[in-house]
């Protein structure tokens, strides 16, 4: 019989104090956000140097497919928990990302906006959001069943994890924005599609070393027929690929993606609070409810953060000085700055994380969101504070690794702690879908990056309008913070943290039944 993982039974598969798993979800995972980063670097480029979109109209597709790249994990989360598994969900991810990928670099086209090859662009966009659907949420989930949910190696294993992420995340920019604004558009989203196969490769190849973690909850209901002669599990896939052509139909009307977005949320909350106030017992209730307040910041996090992709890119290739020892880097290389001090400073905060918990200083997870927030603040007002004593001359490049700095320690306050909140709070019935949440939340927040992105209108309006826009974000970032740090401590009671582990939780949770 396998282990159970993250049981004590493991030890000897373990590397680095950690379950070898971890490290195969590692470099899988690398690889895929290599292919991933590698594209976002490019896309906003692609629509305004290819395809010759307007930067509103732009910023607007931009927003729609990094969106819709959020929404689908809330499905693949269900259809992992319910029917897949964690396991089989990646893998099919996996190929759909990766068909997507070479589909773009076969189907460039001439420069401008063809018909044809626009529409294959879409079609190619659609794929890579179905198969994040299916991947995302659950290679996270993946990484939470190596652990018990109270074991102190959690944060670390996530933080480690997140690494994984970002070393895809810095070498994906610098091979696919070289290679797509220098060789070929082509070139570039061909890279990235050789990059998932690889995390592909590795994902399959070392399987064994997952220890059963991600298996179907009932193999024998995913392999029974259903009426079109296809067992489940291939119903399944087929059906993804007939959500490919739904999406393509969608992602061309972008501006209906926001109430699109809004309905689909609210619909999913209420879902999550009607199975935690009737169907859980008290404990367990207080946590979805706590989990619940840390993704509500979620949106807010990311329509900040992620100005990188969109107007912070658009900002750099315009408003910046590239020139460094006498080269002029392209703008999508600067999108590896926040993976490479990612690479840096997580080693440094997951052993400071850990320093801090043997002596009871540790934030709680409220706690580091609202330094997160605070960070992420920050970032944007010493921007403005570089641009504006640069005055008519371009921003020096250095204010651009600041912002990109502040940001990272932002991220590593929010992201990962995150990650591993919605697995420890979440029931295991409900992992996936709260895990498919956390990404829905997500894109909310990218939906509302596309409208900051749209304010700043940085072809159209002067730099001026830029850093008026980066200012007010700022400051309203550094004020939510103040405020959920104040909200921290009654946030981390109802995580009943001293609970998970104890042999009397049960207990509590009968009495919770009862009452």
């Amino acid at each position: 019989m396998a282990a159970h993982p993250g049981s004590a039974s493991d030890a000897a598969g373990t590397f680095l104090g950690h379950p070898r798993g971890l490290f195969i979800l590692f470099f899988a995972e690398m690889w895929e956000r290599f292919s991933y980063y590698g594209m976002r670097a490019l896309l906003i480029f692609y629509l305004t140097k290819h395809f010759l979109f307007g930067d509103t109209q732009a910023y607007l597709l931009y927003g729609a497919y990094t969106s819709l790249v959020y929404i689908t994990p809330v499905i693949g989360g269900y259809l992992a928990d319910r029917y897949l598994g964690a396991r089989r969900a990646v893998l099919a991810g996996g190929v759909f990302i990766a068909f997507g990928h070479f589909l773009i670099a076969v189907a460039e086209g001439p420069s401008g906006q063809s018909p044809l090859h626009l529409n294959g662009f879409y079609l190619a966009l659609a794929s890579i959001i179905v198969g994040t659907g299916f991947l995302k949420a659950n290679i996270s989930v993946l990484v939470g069943e190596l652990y018990p949910r109270d074991d102190a190696r959690r944060d670390p294993a996530f933080s480690i994890f997140y690494m994984g992420i970002n070393l895809g995340g810095a070498i994906g920019p610098v091979i696919c924005g070289v290679l797509g604004e220098t060789v070929g558009w082509g070139w570039g989203f061909g890279a990235a599609g050789v990059g998932m196969l690889l995390g592909l490769v590795v994902f399959v190849i070392y399987r064994p070393w997952l220890q059963g973690a991600g298996e179907p909850p009932s193999p024998a209901a995913i392999a029974r027929r259903t009426s079109s002669g296809l067992s489940v599990e291939w119903a399944i896939y087929v059906g993804g690929a007939i959500g490919i052509l739904g999406i393509w139909i969608l992602i061309r009307y972008a501006e209906l993606l926001g109430y699109m977005l809004l309905a689909f949320s609210a619909l999913t909350v209420i879902y999550i609070l009607y199975r935690a106030i009737w169907t859980l017992n008290r404990v367990d209730r207080d946590r979805i409810l706590a989990a619940l307040f840390l993704l509500a910041l979620n949106p807010l996090f990311w329509g900040l953060f992620e100005q990188t992709g969109s107007s912070l890119n658009i900002f750099t290739d315009r408003r910046v000085d590239r020139v460094m020892l006498g080269v002029d880097v392209p703008a999508s290389v600067f999108q590896s700055v926040n993976s490479v001090f990612i690479i840096l400073l997580a080693p440094m905060f997951a052993v400071l994380w850990t320093w801090l918990d043997k002596r009871r200083l540790e934030p709680s997870a409220p706690a580091k969101f609202g330094i997160g927030m605070m960070l992420c603040g920050a970032g944007f007002l010493v921007l403005v504070a570089g641009a504006a004593a640069a005055g008519s001359n371009l921003t020096p490049v250095i204010f651009v690794f600041l912002v990109y700095l502040f940001h990272t320690m932002a991220e590593l306050c929010f992201s990962p702690v995150g990650l591993s909140a919605m697995t420890r709070l979440s029931v295991p019935s409900m992992v996936g879908l709260i895990m498919g949440t956390w990404f829905l939340a997500m894109a909310a927040g990218n939906f509302i990056a596309g409208l900051i992105a749209r304010a700043t209108d940085s072809a159209g309006a002067g730099v001026d309008q830029v850093l008026a826009v980066y200012t007010q974000i700022g400051w309203f970032a550094v004020a939510v913070g103040l405020g959920v740090m104040a909200l921290a401590p009654f946030i981390t009671r109802l995580m009943h943290l001293d609970l998970i582990g104890r042999e009397g939780e049960m207990d509590m949770r009968i009495e919770g039944e009862k009452a």
